[in-house]
């Protein structure tokens, strides 16, 4: 078995409101074997779709490449917008060396109450990813049924919407489509998706997901 740990601890600036809440990046980070165009930073796969969603939206003239620049550039971005980013998995074991949610074994997360009563100000959680195992929606659930918290539905579109009671706070919980090319497929699948599709033939999947993050970032 191969261990898989964090390669970054959460980063939450001090007024932060919301938290975007994602699992691992892939094993090269831990092991800082990065590709061309990965930056050293939460998210910073050249691969992922986060940051370029999120510099599609913002216009923020990102770079991406491994330097302290491009670092410092999402850090303050994070920090202008009052965001964190804070994944639930500390570390897990791997059969493969893949960043599949589905291959974690023996998984230890992280707190993510004991960050909640860290930042009073913190009121959404923003997942990258839904309920499928070893999603993100799913480690919290287990998390916090195991803490007797109760996660209440809102909205079960797309993206799924639920909150609960944390203190005198209500955290409100959305389960974005994942940034990956292989949420592709439940993109595809999707009834707006194929509307905005029938109605412009040039939109694609991550336009798509520009539209949906923007609503709530």
């Amino acid at each position: 078995m191969i261990l898989h740990k964090h390669p970054y601890k959460p980063f939450i600036p001090k007024n932060a409101t919301k938290l975007i809440v994602g699992t691992l990046p892939p094993p090269r980070f831990s092991v800082g074997n990065l590709k061309n165009g990965d930056v050293d930073f939460c998210y910073g796969s050249i691969d992922g779709q986060l940051w370029k969603i999120l510099d599609e939206i913002f216009s923020l003239k990102l770079h991406y490449e491994t330097t302290d620049f491009a670092i410092q550039q999402r850090k303050e971005f994070l920090i202008t917008n009052n965001i964190g980013i804070c994944d639930i998995v500390e570390s897990c074991e791997r059969k493969k060396l893949d960043a599949s949610d589905l291959g974690m074994e023996n998984i230890k997360l992280r707190n993510m109450l004991f960050y909640l009563e860290k930042n009073p100000t913190v009121t959404t959680l923003l997942l990258t990813g839904g309920n499928s195992k070893n999603g993100p929606e799913y480690h919290l659930r287990k998390q916090l049924k195991a803490n007797n918290f109760t996660l209440k539905p809102i909205s079960l579109d797309t993206p799924k919407i639920h909150h609960f009671k944390f203190d005198s706070r209500i955290i409100e919980v959305i389960s974005l489509t994942a940034p990956t090319g292989t949420a592709n497929r439940a993109v595809g699948s999707n009834p707006e998706y194929k509307l905005l599709k029938k109605q412009n033939p040039n939109f694609n999947t991550f336009d798509f997901r520009v539209l949906q993050y923007k609503k709530f970032f």
